[in-house]
């Protein structure tokens, strides 16, 4: 007879195994198929977090697995993201299950871990502080510290074996651990047999017998791999098959050993074969843990000297650390040491290729912040996918990691380029620097942030040459801009120099994008650069050194393809130009030269870039470099993570203060006069208290009526107040040039300016880096393929760390973002603002629309957005680990005033590099539109109500707060409609802004179209701001100001029907000054255009110092465009000081005749639009300088340069 079943025989086991990704799945399969054949009725499943996101039934597969589940294994679950959906569950799941097994893991996820008598919960320390000692301190480790901890961790369980009682659950902690860790087929099977072995109970207890554990099976915790090993893996390189070494040179790998004990290495084979495949030799390692050190100790450096020529991780994490912290410091110490270019390269963890491949988007923020932003914290660059999950695998290998062809070949050549560089001659290697001329036909060709371009160029030249390369070096920085600015462009009818003509039947016959640039810009060879037969490339050879004048957008003065919602592909001319680079020159590198070009805001993903992303396409393989600004770490890293650049940064000129001059002057000495009266001498007192009103009047310091009766000292007193603001305004002292040194006296001043923002040590140091010179040795060592180390980027006057410069610009790490000292500063900067606008109308604002900058940001540690979080009475809420997980809300009693609504408009490059604060704010927001209080105490969830009501929308769309481009657009584009001149009226600017700024990013960070709630929203706003944190910059020095607050501004004012107040929130000095909009223009106006410190700082520079003086007024002009507060005098004032003084007119038309003819044209246009309404006379004269200037521009007449 059959045997009969019994209730045991019937009984299941259940295992889930829940982890970040999926990268051991194959591995766990396999493990989990050998278990289910040596037992039925044993049934395993595994879950991974990072899928979640994309696909919410995997969630609910994972719930119902807890909800049933006998064994739990849960590890790397670390962000609060991942864990807290899951966390509830498990909780629940905890005293029903046989065993629950937690580590490597978040503190909360921990707690839970129960294996016989043991627990996790704090009551236990012994256990606990065995975990502490092989966790270590991350600060203090070495090198081989991971090495060091696994053979800790195998010791453990050996130690363990003979100690009887709740040790043994102890054992099998660690004991699962070792398993994981070398996590092969087998080893995992181990993991859940021993568990299973222990710990099943009830009918389940038979499986005990069933199931055999064997010792964890050993692998090399430092090692090399090759797929063509006998094994794989090997703990010798002398273990690799021979290289066919062709002299190419040595790539080193740094891979996962996790994935290979895996079997999940074939994403990692196919980039050894193309390396390989490329005359390259590969040396491929790993090491246990998430510290390469050791490996790279090694295999990479033979007594003391690198054996390698590039080092490329393929980690996907930082060098030392992994999700959970990273130690740039020890990272950057290596690296530096090791000296070649260190490229990171990452897998989709979270998304699969093909998820990837369709997202405008690119990378997750996790994955950005993860993959990107932490590795460039070590000094990484060149960040490039190459593998990921596809949906197109077969059901076995659906979680392995699979190479995307196209990916693995661009980088592999990339670094195959890198080492090429590397191992050239200096005198046999070609390079290209590339300028700028933006925006064209204006005196700008050439220009950047803060740099004088030409003489920065001379000197980049002259060191070149002396270190060895190939250069034709002309005689001085003047002839050296007339080479590139004329040359043949007279006989061209071109800005600058041809250097070459591209006719049309060859960009056509070569360009691989045709039909994309063509959809956009018509057929060949186009009009921009063009002469109707050939594309023209502007710019000079000088030796082995080509300097070439990157063409424009193309979109300037075309107010109709400004208004694409949407980025355009490049013309003709621009892709040409980077093909020629590439193609034709064969170039061994690009050197970018100065803050900032266009090709990293070209269309594309934010980060991870494909091969449909134009910035990739450009740039193709050439290794790029990219002089840029200390001061801007933002939009560094877009040119990082968008073009692939090595940052080198150079300082910003230094600051001094203000100081005061002609008139200024006089009314300070009739305000000391004033101060030494005797206070009796009543007669004296009236005759002089009028003399300072009628100076303070023709100065718009004060009203010329009614005249002074009374109060004389206090009228007096304020405006003593204004002349002190104007004498200690930090401005800066004309340009920087890259291979000088600043001189004694100016960095005496800078010191002074800074005053005690710096230590003692830090001025000793200011002085000592300002003395040398590290930018020209900087550009050498890149070109050379050396490491270039890491540095954030900041202003000298909160941050003397940017010294020296010369390094790779890098942000902050964007899980600290905002800093426990932002948000303390940004809370009291609010509440000032708050105030002030109290003490200005009597009552307290609903709405304020608030502007974001990612630069602000970075170099702030966040205090705009503490800023916004405090008008809405909210704070970050932090995790365990101390990074940012979400908001949470400000209690009202605790906040003492109702919230305040806060409408957000970030820009493009806050959303492409602060994505987890962009669902910060937005998460912020809609708590506090759902909270349960009343809508006069909570003004955001008054509006979102009446939002609600008014678009009948449902109440998540109408708590959207936070607005900005769509994917991969930048800026408003009302600075660009501006500067054209090409538009009608104030309307046209308000729906510019609205058509390119409408887009609401929620809580779940993607965006989406509301232009509709855009505008109704905007009604409801009070005022606009904007914070102004670097010495260096004004409102009125670039038009991104204008272009966002005083673009949101019109759009509120068209919205509403009515001006509203603007206010500036000024932070230069080290306080918090709020000053409207008006009083911060004229500041400006007196502390920089109208000043001679300034402006004679600026002509020092000649061609570069007029068009910083003409971007200044066209700013100035953009303020009045988009919110009408300049007052008339300052464009007299500017008027009298650069156009109708002759000798001031003649000397800018010599300098830069197209510069000095647009600040006449603007001026003119500034009158024609009604901002301001100068006498028959003056305007009389302003027309004929202007026609001096246009006849200087064409050659007509010498008279005006003369």
């Amino acid at each position: 007879m059959p045997r009969r079943t019994s209730d045991a025989d019937k009984a299941r086991l259940r295992v889930a195994l829940i982890t970040l990704d999926g990268h051991l799945a194959g591995a766990a399969n396999r493990a989990f198929a050998q278990l289910a054949r040596e037992a039925p009725g044993i049934e395993c499943s595994m879950h991974c977090a990072g899928e979640w996101g994309s696909d919410p039934n995997l969630l609910d597969s994972c719930l119902d697995a807890i909800a049933a589940a006998d064994v739990l294994i849960v590890c790397m679950l670390f962000m609060e993201e991942h864990l807290n959906p899951v966390l509830p569950a498990l909780k629940a799941r905890r005293d029903g299950c046989d065993a629950m097994l937690c580590f490597m893991s978040a503190g909360d996820v921990m707690k839970l871990t129960k294996i016989g008598g043991f627990t996790m919960d704090g009551k236990q320390s012994g256990p606990l502080a065995l975990l502490r000692r092989l966790r270590g301190a991350k600060s203090k480790q070495s090198g081989s510290s991971g090495a060091k901890q696994m053979a800790m961790l195998r010791r453990l369980p050996r130690i363990l074996r003979f100690i009887p009682g709740k040790a043994q659950d102890v054992r099998v902690y660690f004991l699962a651990m070792q398993y994981w860790l070398a996590g092969s087929p087998k080893n995992i099977r181990n993991l859940v047999a021993l568990l299973i072995s222990r710990y099943a109970s009830g009918p389940r207890e038979r499986f005990r017998k069933q199931v055999k554990v064997t010792a964890p099976r050993e692998y090399p915790e430092i090692g090399v791999y090759h797929p063509s090993l006998k094994r794989r893996v090997a703990d010798s390189a002398g273990a690799l098959p021979a290289a066919k070494d062709r002299g190419q040179g040595t790539v080193g790998l740094l891979v996962m050993r996790s994935y290979i004990l895996a079997g999940n290495s074939r994403h990692y084979d196919a980039v050894i074969e193309s390396l390989e495949a490329k005359g390259l030799r590969v040396i491929t390692a790993f090491a246990s843990g998430l510290d390469a050190r050791p490996a790279v100790e090694r295999f990479f450096v033979k007594d003391g000297k690198p054996v390698i020529d590039a080092l490329v991780s393929l980690t996907g994490f930082s060098l030392v650390g992994g999700p959970a912290y990273n130690d740039a410091e020890a990272a950057e110490e290596l690296l530096a040491g090791l000296d070649v270019p260190y490229i990171a390269a990452h897998g989709t963890e979270f998304q699969s290729l093909e998820e990837w491949e369709s997202s405008q988007q690119g990378l997750t923020p996790v994955e950005t912040t993860l993959m990107v932003a932490i590795p460039e914290l070590d000094g990484a660059t060149g960040p490039t996918l190459f593998a990921g999950r596809s949906e197109t695998a077969s059901s076995t290998r659906q979680r392995d990691m699979q190479a995307h062809e196209e990916r693995v070949a661009t980088m592999t050549e990339r670094v195959a380029r890198q080492v090429r560089l590397r191992r050239t001659a200096r005198s046999e290697r070609r390079i290209g620097i590339v300028l700028f001329n933006f925006p064209p036909n204006g005196g700008a060709l050439g220009s950047a942030a803060h740099l004088s371009v030409f003489k920065s160029l001379f000197n980049t030249l002259r060191s070149l040459r002396e270190s060895g390369y190939a250069v034709e070096l002309p005689a001085d920085a003047d002839q050296l801009r007339a080479m590139l600015l004329e040359g043949n462009s007279g006989r061209y009818g071109t800005e600058a120099n041809v250097h070459a003509h591209i006719p049309a039947d060859d960009h056509v016959r070569r360009e691989p994008w045709l039909a994309d640039i063509e959809k956009e810009w018509g057929p060949a060879p186009g009009k921009q650069q063009s002469d109707g037969s050939s594309i023209q490339v502007l710019g000079r050879e000088f030796g082995n050194v080509f300097v070439g004048i990157q063409p424009s957008f193309g979109y300037e003065g075309d107010p109709m393809r400004l208004l694409f919602e949407s980025g355009l592909a490049p013309t003709h001319a621009f892709s040409a130009f980077y093909r020629y680079l590439r193609e034709d020159l064969d170039v061994d590198a690009v050197l970018h030269f100065g803050t900032h070009g266009a090709l990293e805001f070209m269309p594309g993903k934010q980060s991870g870039m494909s091969a449909a992303c134009w910035p990739d396409r450009l740039i193709g393989h050439l290794p790029n470099f990219y002089l840029y600004a200390a001061n801007n770490p933002s939009e560094g890293a877009i040119a990082k993570r968008r073009s692939g650049a090595t940052l080198i940064s150079y300082l910003t000129p230094p600051v001094t203060r203000a100081g005061l001059y002609r008139e200024l002057l006089d009314l300070q000495a009739s305000i000391d006069r004033w101060r030494a009266l005797d206070p009796q001498a009543d007669d004296e007192r009236r005759i002089l208290a009028a003399l300072i009103q009628q100076q303070a009047a023709a100065l718009e310091l004060a009203g010329a009526e009614p005249g002074w009766e009374s109060a004389l000292d206090d009228r007096v007193a304020e405006v003593a107040e204004r002349l002190d603001e104007y004498r200690n305004t930090m401005i800066p002292q004309g340009l920087h040039v890259v291979g000088e040194t600043t001189p004694a006296a100016e960095v005496d001043d800078w010191l002074d300016a800074l005053g005690d923002s710096l230590q003692a040590e830090e001025r000793d140091k200011v002085r000592r880096e300002l003395g040398t010179d590290s930018e020209l040795p900087a550009i050498v060592h890149a070109l050379d393929g050396g490491f270039i180390r890491p540095v954030p980027g900041g202003d000298l006057a909160r941050n003397a760390d940017i010294l020296p410069t010369g390094r790779n610009l890098h942000s902050f790490d964007p899980y600290r973002i905002p800093s426990g000292y932002a948000m303390a500063m940004g809370a009291a900067q609010a509440d000032e603002l708050v105030q002030r606008y109290v003490d200005d109308t009597g009552r307290l604002p609903e709405s304020v629309a608030i502007v974001l900058w990612g630069t602000d940001n970075i170099k702030t540690e966040g205090g705009p957005i503490a800023q916004a979080l405090r008008l809405l009475g909210a704070r970050p809420r932090f995790d365990t680990y101390g990074r940012l997980a979400g908001a949470e809300l400000v209690p009202l009693e605790e906040l003492a005033r109702p919230r305040i609504d806060a409408i957000m408009t970030l820009s493009g490059i806050f959303r492409d590099l602060l994505p987890n604060q962009t669902k910060l704010v937005a998460e912020a927001a809609w708590l506090a539109a759902s909270a349960d209080e009343p809508v006069e105490m909570n003004f955001v969830r008054k509006h979102a109500l009446a939002y609600q009501d008014d678009c009948g929308c449902d109440f998540e769309t109408a708590a959207l707060r936070v607005f900005s481009n769509a994917m991969g657009t930048y800026g408003s584009n009302v600075n660009h409609l501006v500067d054209s001149g090409d538009w009608s009226d104030d309307d046209s600017l308000a729906e510019q802004y609205e058509r390119r700024k409408c887009y609401a990013y929620g809580r779940s960070g993607q965006p989406q179209r509301q232009a509709e709630l855009l505008q109704r929203s905007l009604r409801d706003v009070d005022f606009s701001y904007q914070n102004l944190e670097s010495a260096e910059l004004g409102i009125t020095t670039i038009d991104h100001y204008f272009d966002t607050l005083g673009g949101i501004t019109r759009a509120v004012q068209r919205a509403k029907g009515e001006s509203v107040q603007v206010y500036i929130g000024d932070q230069t000095g080290g306080g918090n000054t709020i000053r409207t909009l008006s009083d911060q223009v004229a500041l400006e106006a007196r502390t920089r255009m109208l000043n001679p410190k300034w402006y004679e700082g600026m002509l020092k520079h000649g061609y570069e110092g007029v068009r910083q003086i003409e971007s200044h007024v066209t700013n100035t002009m953009g303020w009045s465009a988009t919110t009408g507060k300049v007052a008339p005098w300052v464009y007299e004032q500017i008027t009298d000081t650069f156009v109708l003084d002759e000798e001031m007119r003649q000397r800018l038309a010599s300098l830069n005749p197209a510069a000095s003819a647009k600040v006449a044209n603007r001026l003119l246009e500034a009158h024609e639009r009604d901002y301001w309404s100068p006498d028959p006379q003056t305007l009389e004269a302003l027309e004929r300088a202007g026609e001096e200037f246009e006849d200087v521009l064409e050659g007509v007449t010498e008279g005006a340069a003369a």
